[in-house]
């Protein structure tokens, strides 16, 4: 059975920030730090390199996170074009990923900074030696950079869910790279549009991305002036229906306030506001625009106007979405994991402490379950995990939380509940899962120990050390 382990809960909340922070309207340094910074405060590796391909074809290391000898060693080494061909050659392909064992390398020829970490002999340790690499795409499939992690915080060689993430993430910081080289370009040339119409009406139409202009000042404040073909094309409004309507009709702001804020830093600045906005298009349709609002003087005694440049950014957020699932979830049941069961607990601990209210941990664990991985095969174990998991769901009360550990091992956690009631919900726990698995023929029961959540208590580890015991013992009593 697969059970492949998630990343942290709370690593991937700061990589949905770093994510953020990625989109459009970052300059390029920034969002080269970004890329490195969310990898390892967020896909729990302990060192990033990120190497930027020129022009030119060489590659030169431009932003490296985790470690501050790494940082020494690498940053601004410039390389040759075939840097990573011959470490390619000998790479076992994981999806977009190259992974290099460190067993293949030909002896005494290691090139560039080694980690001075110990040696383990687990089959499946990583090896200082070790190498995985990402490379980094934009959206016209050119090749950007290169993205090299070392270090997992497991300290094992990374499975398929955590090679997802890193992939996913690779794809989305390579897209983002190739929009930050956009926005400073086009920053760059904001300090010349005061002075060129031509060149501002050159960049203004010629953009990829949506771009529009406001109002800043006078009797027109807050109206679109102008757009050009990509903003028409991103929010399905032609021409005609934006020109002259307030930007703010469109956008859902969660924190109008703020924004005004920030808009007033902007203008006391000449600054440039950095936005992500939910935006409604004609059909109802909800997406996702990412941009920045610049401001600019066009001259005296003329209003001034905000430069807005957009981009949809929604596929961006669904992989974000799915990045906090998988983190959050296990992959074969779909149950909450561990990361997201402590999550839970710790709310459930703070309504306890706060109405003295106990609530109940139940540890389940399946009985006769490796008859059926034995006599079935693991294929039909999986299936049966996934009926069990979804029978414990539905045994457990509105608000409970079903979690798989691990295994055949289940958590169950409940909130303000104790005697009868308790003992009513581990009753149906036990009959969900005794009922008769669709064509097996193993009678798979469970054994289910509790202990309550009581103001006093500290932590889920030791919660889940006493329910496994208090299970041992149900386990025990069984005929």
């Amino acid at each position: 059975m697969q059970n492949e382990p998630a990343v942290r809960l709370s690593a991937v909340r700061r990589l949905y920030e770093v994510s953020a922070r990625m989109g459009a309207g970052r300059s390029l340094a920034e969002t080269l730090q970004a890329v490195v910074d969310g990898v390892v405060n967020g896909l729990g590796f302990g060192i990033a390199v990120l190497n930027l391909r020129h022009p030119d074809g060489k590659f030169e290391v431009i932003a490296v996170a985790g470690s501050p000898e790494a940082r020494a060693a690498l940053l601004g080494k410039v390389s040759a074009a075939d840097l990573f061909d011959a470490e390619f050659a000998i790479a076992d392909a994981w999806g977009k990923l190259r992974f290099v064992p460190h067993e293949r390398l030909p002896e005494g020829e290691v090139t560039g900074w080694v980690p001075d970490v110990p040696v383990s002999d687990a089959p499946d340790a990583w090896h200082p030696l070790d190498a995985l690499f990402a490379p980094l795409y934009s959206s016209d499939g050119d090749l950007v950079g290169m993205l090299s992690v070392d270090l997992p915080e497991d300290q094992r060689r990374p499975g398929p869910i955590h090679r997802e993430l890193l992939e996913i993430f690779a794809t989305q910081a390579g897209l983002a790279i190739d929009k930050a080289r956009l926005t400073d370009r086009l920053l760059a040339e904001k300090t010349r549009l005061e002075a060129s119409e031509a060149t501002f009406r050159l960049v203004f139409e010629g953009a990829g991305n949506g771009m529009a202009t406001v109002a800043f000042d006078g009797p027109e404040l807050g109206r679109i002036l102008r757009v050009n073909d990509a903003f028409c094309r991103i929010t399905g409004y032609t021409p005609d229906q934006l020109l002259g309507t307030r930007l703010v009709t469109f956008l859902r702001d969660e924190e109008p306030d703020q924004t005004r804020v920030d808009l007033e830093e902007v203008a006391a600045s000449n600054g440039t506001y950095r936005f992500e906005r939910v935006f409604t298009q004609p059909s109802g349709n909800a997406i996702w625009l990412a941009g920045t609002a610049a401001l600019v003087t066009q001259g005296a005694g003329l209003p001034r106007i905000l430069l807005v440049q957009i981009d949809d950014v929604t596929a961006r957020k669904d992989a974000e979405r799915e990045l906090r699932h998988h983190a959050a979830h296990d992959p074969l049941t779909g149950l909450p994991n561990r990361r997201l069961l402590q999550h839970r607990f710790t709310k459930v601990l703070e309504q306890t402490r706060a109405t003295g209210r106990p609530g109940a941990l139940l540890f389940c664990d399946l009985n006769h379950f490796k008859l059926v991985n034995d006599g079935y095969g693991h294929e039909a174990g999986d299936r049966a995990l996934r009926e069990i998991a979804t029978r414990l769901s539905t045994a457990v009360r509105h608000g409970d939380t079903v979690a798989r550990l691990g295994g055949d091992e289940f958590a169950v956690l409940a909130e303000d509940i104790t005697g009868d009631d308790l003992t009513t919900l581990i009753t149906r726990l036990e009959t969900a899962v005794s009922r008769p698995l669709p064509n097996i023929a193993v009678e798979v029961t469970t054994s289910v120990g509790t202990v309550p959540i009581t103001p006093t208590t500290t932590d889920l580890d030791t919660l889940l050390h006493e329910a496994d015991q208090a299970m041992y013992t149900a386990k025990n009593r069984r005929p």
